[in-house]
């Protein structure tokens, strides 16, 4: 067999193991990146170089600045204000907080906002004692809708802003309102889906509107310099193009300094914030980037985007339908970010060639990348760490049992970007 066969068998191989549960996705993605450079798909430098280190780096100093503002109480606090804000009703909980992940996705990323939500999440359906999955699917959702709205919101939409010339206020103008429609109708099927299940008894709802929120707070020294570290980070986020810097050295820089006051000699608590980051999500992450990586190195993904283009016949209106729907599903199980790498230098290369309108094909690759990683639970960043979060608190969420939902749900927002680009560009 030719490399290219070889690296297409191991990445089947390797999503139909992911898929099956049968052995653990975090040893899947390690081991089948080991056998790619086994069988001389690529070499251990370029793996190395295909390894995303900014989501890596955002992971990691996200995930430190998290553990370390947990020690203060300041999730149980917001769990009990926000539970208490809807009366402590389990379907009112659902919809306000992924109004709360949808707007923190857009204004920082869908991976930041999970890492501060979701343990606001388990707390809350804990008190309440409601089966805490359809809340963390409708976050997963959320994220990646929110995420969707703006430049900074999800990496595919940094990637085409930054080839393009795209403004912050592009994306504002062009996929704003669509994601908000879609983040209504979305949210709008969940609660028919889960409304009848979510039940709490009545005494606990009493229970916690006589909660005092204010003294879940154990550590106000801490939590101040908690709250100073965080949003001096997003500031840096914010100002990350302005700067200069990647988000990852935003993310590291927050959680290095947040050490640095906070535990400046103490070993036993450096060690405790280290030891809580979800090194399985991180160690998968960078399996999986070398998985893809090799499809990329043998031409698999540039082939596939190519033979699909010719589709087309180099019509702007078919192409941005197609372009919407092969970014979708394939955004749906490889990550994102080397699909639109792909992608971009090729519709750059379709304007060379005499393709007057690129417009709707460049929201057509954003929206479809975006909205794409909902369709599984490895097809976004932000699905993998709530899945990781859930898996080490005893609430695992299956790959199959996450896609029924998700995908369906994928296909209806895709559907729904395709009668707005069709209407509005096209």
């Amino acid at each position: 067999m030719d490399s290219t066969t070889i690296a297409v068998v191991i990445f089947v191989a390797a999503y139909a193991l992911i898929i099956s549960e049968k052995v653990h996705r975090t040893i899947v993605g390690i081991f089948g990146a080991m056998l790619m450079i086994i069988f001389g798909i690529l070499d251990q430098e370029t793996a190395i170089h295909h390894i995303d280190f900014n989501t890596l780096g955002l992971l990691m100093g996200m995930m430190i600045i998290v553990n370390v503002t947990s020690e203060t109480g300041l999730f149980n606090f917001l769990a009990i204000w926000a539970a208490k804000k809807v009366k402590a009703r389990p379907v009112h909980l659902l919809v306000a907080l992924s109004i709360i992940t949808a707007v923190c996705s857009a204004l920082l990323d869908n991976v930041t906002t999970v890492l501060l939500t979701v343990p606001i999440t388990f707390s809350i359906t804990q008190q309440l004692k409601v089966d805490v999955k359809p809340f963390l699917i409708s976050q997963i959702l959320s994220s990646n809708i929110g995420g969707t709205a703006t430049l900074i919101g999800d990496p595919p939409n940094i990637m085409i802003g930054s080839a393009v010339g795209l403004s912050f206020m592009d994306f504002v103008n062009n996929v704003t309102l669509v994601s908000i429609i879609i983040f209504i109708v979305v949210e709008a099927l969940l609660v028919a889906l889960y409304g009848s299940k979510l039940k709490t008894q009545p005494e606990l709802q009493d229970k916690v509107m006589r909660l005092d929120e204010t003294s879940q707070i154990t550590d106000s020294a801490l939590l101040k310099k908690c709250l100073g570290v965080i949003f001096f980070t997003i500031g840096m986020f914010v100002l990350h193009s302005t700067l200069h810097l990647e988000t990852a050295t935003a993310a590291l820089t927050g959680a290095g300094l947040l050490l640095l006051i906070t535990f400046t000699r103490n070993e036993a608590m450096i060690a405790k914030a280290l030891s809580k980051v979800e090194w399985l999500a991180i160690f998968f992450f960078a399996g999986l980037f070398v998985l893809v990586g090799a499809l990329v190195e043998t031409g698999v993904i540039k082939m596939l985007a190519e033979e699909a283009m010719k589709i087309t016949g180099g019509d702007s209106s078919a192409t941005a339908i197609l372009v919407l729907w092969m970014s979708a599903f394939a955004s749906a199980f490889i990550d994102n970010i080397p699909f639109v790498a792909t992608l971009i230098p090729l519709i750059q290369d379709m304007g060379a060639m005499g393709m007057s309108n690129l417009e709707p094909i460049w929201w057509s690759l954003a929206l479809g990348a975006c909205l794409g990683g909902n369709g599984t639970l490895i097809g976004a960043s932000a699905n993998v760490v709530v899945a990781s979060m859930a898996s080490q608190r005893g609430k695992p969420i299956s790959f199959i049992d996450f896609m029924k939902i998700a995908l369906p749900v994928m296909t209806l927002t895709i559907a729904i970007s395709n009668v707005y680009i069709w209407l509005r560009y096209l």
